[in-house]
């Protein structure tokens, strides 16, 4: 009982500083995620440490569960703030990121891997490709605002659309890392099932699935006769209700989920732009993504601050760390985006700000569940401090620097 009252008691702080901390940080060189961080690690000194001491190393499905479930309610929440129609113009930055710089990322860092390391053709592949996508849980502060504000520059755009598809058009890589490891112990060609299957099948799948549903929900909402339809009731948690059954229905049918969730919520755009309902399930689903997003990174703050989730931790680690976040991911965003036309600065905004978070955690729970690599441990403790980094480093930088871009757009 005193455990379970404890659990209360620190929910109970967590959920009050949801809705408060972000007051504070507007102006400040902080982050939430930052904030989140420290107080897991001041817990862990306190008499709440009992409950808020978990290592994701060894929770691998909890860790899976969490983070899949915050990915999913963090993607519908992208698709519903764009108001930007799709079109291979307007969204020409995100074509470029998605075509050009993930893989090229994927590829630098997977030789990052082995180089400095020392891991596998397997283990360094998923690791390129756990590490490539962009975070749309932790890049809030860089991503549009809210539907119909008009807070969506280029620039913000470009971050928010691109972490909305990356997500999901990482999968291919880690399911090539996974049939790489399994055809290691069996021998079996791998190469044509994983391109017809992980790549043409899946991806068509999620598109299809994502848009097909997003459409039909934007007819139950906006186009049934008056007072019948979903918009009518003005219920936010209809928002949870549309991703998970995009989310589900598509992974039924061996699609890929994250690319449905967030398709489908464009697609439920694109039937309506202007109504007010598409504020309040963006409002529901931001506040349900912020509230879990908080309590995991209590507890990744309060593992860290316990000391086994780095006791690997080396200076390889280090430096593979910040030369990912340093050198390749800036220098592949500034490479997929020349010619397009955007000022300098905006340019090295955009490769800058590819912020990693849960959704590297959610890949690599995942792989591991599914086939044996080398050197797990070593894969946990560099995808923890590249995300730890990335939470500090882009945590404060950001508020200066897009309050400088604003001010000289």
């Amino acid at each position: 009982m005193q455990i379970y009252t404890l659990l209360l008691t620190v929910l109970g702080v967590v959920i009050l500083l949801t809705a408060w901390v972000p007051v504070f940080l507007k102006k400040l060189p902080l982050s939430l995620p930052m904030v989140c961080i420290a107080i897991g690690a001041a817990l862990v000194l306190s008499p709440f440490s009992p409950v808020v001491v978990a290592n994701p190393l060894e929770n691998r499905l909890v860790t899976e569960r969490l983070t899949e479930f915050v990915v999913i309610v963090a993607l519908t929440g992208a698709g519903l703030k764009l108001d930007r129609p799709v079109s291979w113009r307007g969204w020409n930055a995100t074509w470029r990121l998605l075509g050009i710089a993930m893989p090229l990322t994927i590829a630098m860092i997977a030789l990052l891997g082995w180089a400095v390391l020392g891991l596998g053709i397997a283990a360094a592949v998923l690791l390129g490709a756990v590490l490539a996508p962009t975070d749309p849980v932790l890049a809030s502060d860089v991503q549009v605002g809210p539907p119909l504000t008009g807070e969506e520059d280029d620039v913000r755009f470009a971050l928010t659309s691109e972490a909305g598809l990356n997500d999901g058009l990482a999968f291919p890589f880690v399911f090539l890392a996974i049939a790489i490891a399994l055809s290691q112990g069996s021998g079996e060609p791998f190469l044509l099932d994983w391109f017809m299957i992980d790549v043409l099948w899946k991806i068509s799948a999620g598109l299809l699935i994502g848009w097909l549903g997003g459409k039909a929900m934007g007819y139950l909402a906006f186009r049934l006769p008056r007072h019948a339809g979903l918009a009518e009731s003005h219920d936010g948690i209809a928002a949870l209700g549309i991703t998970f059954l995009a989310y589900g229905t598509t992974e039924l049918l061996h699609g890929y989920g994250f690319v449905a969730v967030f398709v489908a919520a464009l697609a439920m755009r694109s039937v309506e732009r202007q109504h007010s309902y598409h504020d309040r399930l963006h409002t529901f689903a931001e506040q349900t993504e912020r509230l879990v997003m908080m309590i995991l990174l209590v507890f990744f703050g309060a593992a860290i601050a316990e000391g086994s989730i780095f006791s690997a931790l080396n200076w390889s680690v280090v430096l593979f760390s910040l030369v990912v976040l340093l050198v390749v991911r800036p220098a592949c965003g500034f490479i997929s985006l020349a010619g397009y036309g955007a000022t300098g600065v905006e340019k090295a905004v955009i490769s800058f700000f590819g912020i990693r978070g849960l959704g590297s955690f959610y890949y690599l729970a995942f792989a591991l569940g599914q086939a044996r690599f080398e050197q797990p441990g070593i894969l946990w403790v560099s995808v923890c401090f590249v995300v730890l980094a990335s939470i500090l480093m882009h945590g404060m930088t950001v508020t200066p620097v897009m309050n400088l871009l604003d001010r000289r757009r």
